[in-house]
C-alpha cells in the first residue's frame, strides 16, 4: 500500500525510449553531441544549411566566421523583386543605367546634345541671298505691270480739225501744247530728238504741189536748219490716205565739231475742201530711228 501512495499520479509517467548510442541531434537534424559536453569531436560537424544543400569547401577563417554568424552576404541568395514597389516608369533599357547619365534618366529620358548654332556668315549669306531674291522680284513684277499696261494702251491719234488731219503717234511719242514754229496748230514730239508739226496750207493745185513743196522746204531749211552743207535726200510724189501730195527730205550738215547733222522732210497734202495741209518733221541729230518714226507718222496721216 506504501506503494500506491508513492507512485506518480500525475502527469502520466511517460515511456522512456530505449537508449541510443548516437546523442541528441542540434537544430536542423544534424546529430551532434551535447552542447555541453567536454568531449570535442574529432572534426569539426557544422550545421548543414536550411535547405539542406551541401556545403563547398571552406578555410578554417572562412569556417569558423560562417559557424558563428552564417552564410556570408555575398553569398546569401538575393530575391529578384525590388525593394520598393514598382511605379511603372522602368523599362528594360533602363534595369541597368549608364553610370555616366544622372539618377533622373531613369525617370525621365536622357538629356538630349542641343542643336548646333548656324554659322553668322551662313546666316548673312542666307539673309543676303532672300533679300537679293525679294528685291529681283518686285522689280521684275514692277517691269511686267509697265510693260503690259504698255502694250495694252492704245497709241495715241492727235486730230488737228484746223489742219484737217488726223495722225497717229508712235511709241514713246508725246503730244505737245505749243508748237515751236508760228502757224504750226498740232505737235508732236519723241524727247528732244524728234519733232512733227502740221498746219493748215494754201490752196494748191496738185500739178503745183512740187513747186510748192521746194518753196516750203527752202524756207525752213534757212529758218530752222542753218546748215553750211545741205543736201537733198528725197524728193516725190506721194498719196497718203487717199489724198495726193508731194515730199520732200534734206540733210544739213556742219562745219563746227559741235553740231551734229539734221535732218528734215516736208510734206504738202491736199484737202477735199480746195485747201491743204503742211506737215514738217525734223530730228537732230539725224538718227536711222528718228527718220523712221517721222517718215512712218507722215505715211499714216489721214
Amino acid at each position: 500500500m506504501d506503494d500506491q501512495w508513492t507512485r506518480r499520479v500525475w502527469p502520466p509517467a511517460e515511456e522512456e525510449s530505449p537508449p541510443s548510442g548516437q546523442g541528441p541531434t542540434r537544430p536542423y537534424g544534424v546529430p551532434g553531441g551535447s552542447p555541453r559536453s567536454s568531449t570535442q569531436p574529432a572534426s569539426p560537424q557544422w550545421p548543414t544549411r536550411p535547405y539542406g544543400g551541401p556545403e563547398p569547401d571552406r578555410n578554417s577563417a572562412e569556417e569558423s566566421l560562417t559557424g558563428l554568424y552564417g552564410a556570408p552576404v555575398a553569398e546569401r541568395p538575393q530575391a529578384g523583386r525590388p525593394v520598393w514597389p514598382s511605379l511603372g516608369l522602368e523599362s528594360a533599357e533602363s534595369a541597368e543605367p549608364d553610370d555616366d547619365l544622372p539618377p533622373s534618366a531613369s525617370r525621365y529620358r536622357a538629356p538630349e546634345t542641343p542643336p548646333r548654332p548656324m554659322p553668322r556668315w551662313l546666316r548673312r549669306l542666307l539673309v543676303g541671298g532672300l533679300a537679293l531674291v525679294c528685291s529681283a522680284a518686285v522689280i521684275g513684277a514692277v517691269v511686267v505691270t509697265v510693260l503690259r499696261r504698255a502694250e495694252s494702251a492704245p497709241p495715241t491719234v492727235i486730230h488737228d480739225q484746223i489742219a484737217g488731219v488726223a495722225y497717229t503717234l508712235p511709241p514713246e511719242w508725246r503730244e505737245g501744247v505749243v508748237a515751236p514754229v508760228t502757224g504750226f496748230t498740232s505737235v508732236a514730239a519723241r524727247g528732244d530728238s524728234a519733232t512733227v508739226m502740221a498746219r493748215a496750207g494754201d490752196r494748191v493745185d496738185p500739178p503745183n504741189l512740187r513747186s510748192a513743196v521746194i518753196d516750203l522746204s527752202d524756207l525752213y531749211t534757212q529758218l530752222l536748219l542753218h546748215g553750211d552743207k545741205v543736201e537733198v535726200l528725197d524728193d516725190r510724189a506721194v498719196t497718203v490716205g487717199g489724198r495726193p501730195g508731194h515730199t520732200r527730205a534734206v540733210r544739213a550738215e556742219y562745219t563746227d565739231v559741235v553740231n551734229e547733222p539734221a535732218f528734215m522732210r516736208v510734206t504738202l497734202l491736199t484737202r477735199p475742201d480746195g485747201g491743204s495741209t503742211v506737215l514738217l518733221g525734223l530730228a537732230h541729230p539725224d538718227r536711222p530711228q528718228s527718220r523712221a518714226e517721222i517718215e512712218g507718222l507722215m505715211w499714216g496721216a489721214r
